[in-house]
């Protein structure tokens, strides 16, 4: 297969190589940097170099966008009106779903199929075997590409930016998983019970996460009012060991705006909530609405 490759970062190198070592070809490099460095990364891929989008996006099979977030849809814009009618487009950036959308129905009106391609990890861990999850149009197609060089890809039923909401989403758990480790090591660590706080924490492991999310939201709503005062004297914990609570200041307004929830739904008489995870997240999103109705 024929590749242009628009952005050769670390993302659109990365990938090239591996697309290279699958046997494919680079035939050319979108890239606004022009200094030695990127010309030599182009010459490593046997690819032209260019400044811009134009004719040469005419020779590829496959248009991948690789650039910052917030310039992907001026690119694919700049880019579509060049590709072949049997040409595909993949969206391998960060851009917000609601540019995925936007550049997906421009391409539909020039009848190119228009993959959004989310990269679910981080590239320096894994690299090109980081997993990929791609939604649009052309979806399944890239995906089966993406496995064929040995990325683990998953095309999903939706539309363009799905994927990219979903790795929002996702980013939600992770960097807030991490922002909590880092804040409790810390503290753990400046006490000299982190050894020891691993072998309290052990129990998490014999549960799968969706399980443990899931248990937290339903048991969210019946005990955030103690939890919060259990919080607060977390909280109370780092401060007297010197140290300044971030996360947690964070945590204990969400504990204290469903504890709030709960106080007016029990003086209304209508806190009568089901035990199951939809029902009781559908009883929490009114209270994380930024305007409630």
């Amino acid at each position: 297969m024929k590749i242009a490759l628009i952005g050769c970062g670390e993302v659109g190198h990365c990938y090239a190589l591996a697309w290279r070592a699958a046997g494919h070809s680079i035939i050319g490099i979108g890239e606004l940097r022009q200094d030695a460095e990127m010309q030599a990364r182009a010459r490593e891929h046997g690819a032209a170099l260019h400044g811009a989008s134009g004719a040469w996006l005419a020779d590829a099979d496959l248009v991948v966008s690789a650039v910052f977030g917030h310039a992907a849809l001026a690119v694919a814009r700049d880019a579509l009106p060049h590709l072949r009618k049997d040409a595909a487009y993949a969206d391998f950036t960060t851009a917000s779903a609601a540019d995925m959308r936007t550049a997906s129905q421009e391409a539909a009106r020039l009848n190119v199929p228009f993959t959004d391609v989310a990269i679910m990890g981080a590239i320096i861990l894994l690299g090109a075997r980081t997993p990929l999850l791609c939604a649009g149009v052309g979806a399944q197609a890239v995906a089966g590409f993406a496995q064929s060089c040995g990325a683990p890809a998953q095309a999903i039923d939706g539309e363009a930016g799905d994927a990219v909401r979903l790795k929002l989403l996702r980013s939600i758990m992770t960097k807030g998983m991490e922002s909590l480790a880092v804040e409790c090591l810390v503290a753990a660590e400046s006490m000299g019970l982190r050894p020891a706080l691993y072998d309290v924490l052990s129990d998490m492991d014999k549960t799968p996460l969706t399980t443990f999310a899931d248990s937290f939201v339903r048991s969210h709503v019946l005990h955030a009012p103690r939890r919060l005062a259990e919080v607060r004297e977390a909280r109370e914990q780092l401060i007297d060991a010197g140290l300044q609570p971030l996360v947690l200041d964070g945590v204990e307004r969400l504990f204290a705006r469903t504890a709030q929830g709960i106080q007016a739904a029990r003086d209304a008489g209508t806190f009568d909530v089901p035990d199951t995870v939809g029902d009781r997240l559908a009883w929490l999103t009114p209270l994380a609405r930024q305007n409630p109705a």
